[in-house]
């Protein structure tokens, strides 16, 4: 049977910690930073993890 391949969409964009749940970056955190509060701003820095039914389907697309 041939090896499962890696979604390469979701690749680049999702992330597997150590105990299998997956992070993600926020949205809107590429331009009109002016519009923005700081204190919005520093939160779209962080990364977070996908919630629920979500998770699960990502974890099929990353089979590493």
């Amino acid at each position: 049977m041939h090896k499962q391949k890696s979604h390469r969409g979701a690749a680049k964009r999702f992330k597997l910690t150590a105990k299998g749940k997956v992070k993600r970056g926020h949205s809107g955190a590429s331009h009109m930073f002016t519009a923005k509060s700081q204190k919005r701003k520093r939160k779209l820095r962080k990364q977070t993890l996908v919630a629920g039914k979500f998770a699960k389907n990502l974890r099929e697309m990353l089979p590493s």
